[in-house]
């Protein structure tokens, strides 16, 4: 599996001042997305909505809503 594109703007684009430890969205090889952020599954696990649940191998991660603004016009309809 590899890195195909970023989708959305970089964080240099963004305004970042660090950008080596922002948010970022990315395809993959697969057709799967690589998702960037802050690992939150500690605090907002028991907070899950209805019917949502996650599996031990996955994590509850959080992105900047600039991030996924800037990624919109990116993600692909199909």
């Amino acid at each position: 599996m590899e890195f195909v594109r970023r989708l959305g703007k970089s964080p240099q684009e963004r305004g970042s001042l660090n950008s080596v430890t922002c948010p970022d969205i990315f395809e993959l090889s697969d057709g799967s997305f690589a998702v960037m952020g802050t690992d939150m599954t500690e605090v907002l696990e028991g907070a899950l909505p209805p019917g949502a649940g996650r599996a031990d191998y996955e994590r509850i991660v959080v992105i900047t809503r600039e991030t996924l603004v800037a990624a919109r016009g990116d993600i692909p309809s199909a």
